[in-house]
């Protein structure tokens, strides 16, 4: 007879799909957990910095270039035609060197002008002074008559009294000789003050006429002044920087007031900075300097002045130069400055990345060690000079850190270092 069997058990087969099943979901939750491939960036492409802590100094660098420290700034006294230019631009000069010659008729017809006037004014004072004592002279004589008429009427007043005691005389003859007497006193009295006012009148006269010969020389000396001023010599010792703006030539006109030379002192040089504004804030009188002439050779100073004004974007900024400066150093060579405005101490800082500004919160790819990859962090920094700036939060002493431009991974945090 047939004997029933139970069917085989399925139980191996389910334990096996069970384990398949597992394994499927923890290999998907695992790939979803991983992280997306981090975008590669050249190492050679890159620029690293390592975060120090120590003493740094804020600095503003700026170009700039050397000019004289002081001119002296020659103009034309009068207006005149180049008549000759013995010397260059470039030259030593001292104070009897010729460097240009003028010439202008109008100013040598004023010279007699002003010669035939004093020459006239000196003529009426000769004039004036004969004709006053002339007219003193007749005025004394008038004074000396009427003193005579005086005395004779007082005589002839003293007979009449006499006469008439003895009644030799009357009374309207007496009468008649005092009032002559008191005619002839009061004329007298006249006479003598018309001469005193005379006297003070003649001398008023004379001293404005030598006042107005006085002015007159006055006048003809500084007409010569001018006309020898034609002939331009350097006013102080010094080196001959140019002729004229533009340069002067023969036969040119120049008007009085006109630009002829400009003499410097050789040696005494300054440097004139041109500093951005956002950075001029900072620089004051006082502060340090160097100064860097672009030949291998730097030289310190000090900033003497500072610019009211912002001139397209920059300010004008002028460093006096402490150092002796080198042999065949001459005005006008470019050069590069750096001002320093402050020393912090003990401070956190990178080089200065191309996407961080002072006192703001940047995004810096830090170096994850032994990895090879470098992960976003958020880093405050601080106050910046020209090539550090200060970190304040985010970084710590031997963090390495990628300073170079990153902007092409903004949208990744993680990028890999190969």
């Amino acid at each position: 007879m047939d004997i029933k069997r139970d069917p085989p058990k399925q139980t191996k087969k389910y334990v096996v799909m069970s384990i398949g099943l597992i394994g499927i979901v923890a290999v998907s939750i695992g790939i979803s957990r991983l992280k997306p491939a981090a975008p590669p960036v050249e190492k050679g492409t890159l620029w690293f910095d390592t975060v120090k802590r120590g003493d740094m100094s804020r600095d503003v660098n700026a170009p700039g270039t050397l000019e004289p420290e002081y001119v002296r700034n020659i103009t034309a006294l009068t207006s005149g035609r180049v008549e000759e230019l013995p010397v260059k631009p470039g030259v030593a000069v001292t104070t009897n060197t010729v460097l240009v010659v003028l010439s202008s008729p109008d100013e040598e017809i004023k010279s007699l002008t002003y010669e035939q006037q004093l020459n006239q004014a000196v003529g009426a004072l000769a004039s004036l002074k004969t004709t006053l004592h002339q007219a003193m002279l007749s005025q004394q004589g008038s004074v000396a008559n009427m003193r005579s008429q005086y005395n004779n009427a007082m005589r002839l007043a003293a007979v009449q009294d006499s006469l008439a005691k003895k009644s030799l005389s009357s009374a309207n003859d007496v009468a008649q000789a005092h009032d002559n007497a008191v005619e002839f006193k009061q004329r007298l009295e006249l006479e003598q003050s018309r001469l005193t006012e005379m006297q003070q009148s003649e001398q008023q006269q004379i001293t404005l006429q030598q006042q107005q010969i006085e002015s007159l020389k006055r006048i003809l000396d500084d007409q010569h002044r001018r006309v020898a001023a034609m002939r331009v010599t350097s006013p102080e010792a010094g080196q001959l920087q140019s002729l004229g703006n533009p340069p002067l030539e023969l036969g040119q006109y120049i008007n009085a007031g006109g630009l002829l030379a400009r003499v410097v002192q050789p040696g005494k040089l300054k440097a004139v900075l041109r500093v951005p504004e956002n950075q001029a804030k900072d620089v004051v009188p006082g502060l340090p300097a160097e100064i860097d002439l672009h030949n291998n050779n730097k030289v310190k100073g000090r900033v003497i002045r500072t610019d009211p004004s912002s001139v397209q974007g920059t300010v004008t900024v002028e460093v006096s130069i402490d150092d002796p400066l080198p042999a065949g150093t001459r005005s006008d060579l470019a050069v590069d400055g750096t001002i320093q405005i402050e020393k912090l101490v003990n401070v956190l800082y990178i080089g200065r990345p191309g996407f961080g500004q002072a006192e703001s919160s940047v995004g810096i790819f830090k170096v994850d060690k032994g990895k090879g990859e470098a992960t976003r962090i958020t880093v405050q920094l601080g106050r910046a000079s020209v090539n550090t700036i200060e970190v304040k939060k985010g970084l710590a002493v031997g963090d390495s850190v990628i300073i170079s431009d990153m902007s092409q991974f903004d949208n990744t945090n993680r990028v890999r270092i190969k």
